[in-house]
């Protein structure tokens, strides 16, 4: 068999952008792509709102800094070339009150750092001009950022891959991974596959892959439910593009905020509660497998401790309307509860330490004979053509 060929352990945005990355670099090479869905990018590709995110957030010098602002620029050229719908239409975070301001100000600091052009800090006055609704003291225009139709993202990179000779194959979920000399043996839902080297794109299963690949990782996969609702049409002029909460870096999570979708509409949220399967988009759907292997990870109650507040705050506000709607209210005031009915959900894979910490970086793990994305949650989708060219890169050496 030719060391010329690579398997991809899912379907996702990261996992098809690494397989054209691989064939944009290596077009001789054999790269075939595995699924388990009978679909690709069923889950944390497409289940999210649709933004892509320019690299504001991100401490300097982490990968995401890095691969965010090069990502979102590379996305959007991608999508302009594949004629996939997209916008730049920039962003506002709004700083509510004047203890939010050094925050804003930090952001704007570390946004600069990392390379994201044309940060500008506008007064109410100005702000509103761009967001009439919006309340706040001061606010970051980003205008960087935008949104993307990431089904038809999807699409574009498995045309693109199957252009370029790649294999996709769909249904094939990697039960077993066996190490046999200098080769791997995959069994799957579909038959066996034998390859010399596997890369591990299988998002919110992506511990469980590594692990059955033998690495001994200690991080595991947690997943958090993002839940959304939707501004009925009447009142969808409240928001004109994007309005961001300024994020209270004591918590993990950014904080529910407006999406103007490419589709149509506007999105509020997502909130942020502990899911109970790895697939889990509502609060009836349980995986006693999944659940059990959360709850006996020491990290997750470790975590659930240290911020217990936000958690209680996330959960009450999951179960009621008018808990979410005041949340979104310190935003745009002018919003009622009968303004909004319930939209979808998502799910975010998020790895987590023993010590109850989330991993705050991408992070890839070299093996003899595969690499594991071992966490790539939000911007992955954004800056998944750089995280490809990233993975690619690391073949190297």
């Amino acid at each position: 068999m030719s060391a010329d060929h690579y398997t991809i352990v899912g379907g996702g945005l990261v996992g098809l952008a690494t397989a054209w990355r691989l064939l944009q670099r290596r077009p001789r090479a054999r790269v075939e792509v595995l699924e388990k869905e009978s679909g690709l990018g069923r889950h944390q590709s497409t289940h999210n709102s649709g933004v892509l995110h320019c690299g504001l957030y991100y401490r300097p010098g982490t990968q995401k800094a890095r691969l965010a602002v090069r990502g979102v620029r590379q996305m959007v050229e991608f999508c302009r070339e594949n004629d996939v719908p997209h916008e730049i239409c920039g962003k506002l975070v709004v700083a509510t009150d004047a203890e939010q301001v050094p925050r804003l100000r930090a952001l704007q600091e570390r946004g600069t750092a990392n390379g994201v052009g044309g940060l500008r800090w506008l007064e109410p006055a100005e702000f509103r001009q761009i967001e009439p609704h919006a309340a706040g003291v001061a606010a970051l225009h980003v205008p960087e950022e935008g949104i993307v139709e990431y089904e038809k993202v999807v699409a574009a990179l498995a045309r693109k891959i199957q252009e370029a000779g790649g294999t996709i194959r769909t249904g094939a979920k990697v039960t077993a991974l066996t190490r046999r000399g200098a080769e791997w043996m995959l069994r799957t839902r579909d038959g066996e596959v034998v390859t010399p080297f596997v890369i591990n794109c299988a998002g919110l299963h992506s511990d469980r892959v590594c692990r059955l690949a033998g690495e001994q990782t200690e991080v595991t996969t947690i997943a958090f439910r993002g839940e959304y609702y939707r501004i009925k049409p009447e009142r969808q002029g409240l928001v004109k593009h994007l309005i961001y909460p300024v994020s209270d870096p004591q918590f993990p999570f950014l904080g529910v905020h407006f999406t103007r979708l490419m589709r149509g509409g506007v999105e509020a949220g997502p909130n942020a509660v502990l899911a109970f399967a790895r697939e889990g988009y509502r609060w009836t759907e349980i995986n006693l497998r999944d659940l059990a292997g959360f709850l006996a990870f020491p990290g997750l109650w470790r975590f659930l401790w240290k911020h217990r507040r936000m958690c209680a705050f996330e959960f009450a506000q999951s179960l009621s309307g008018e808990r979410f709607c005041r949340a979104l209210q310190r935003l745009v005031p002018d919003l009622r509860r009968q303004d909004i009915e319930p939209g979808g959900s998502g799910v975010r894979a998020q790895a987590m330490l023993p010590v109850g910490n989330l991993v705050e970086d991408f992070s890839f793990v070299r093996a003899e004979g595969a690499l594991h994305v071992l966490n790539a949650p939000s911007p992955a989708a954004t800056c998944s053509l750089a995280i490809g060219e990233h993975v690619v890169a690391q073949l190297d050496t």
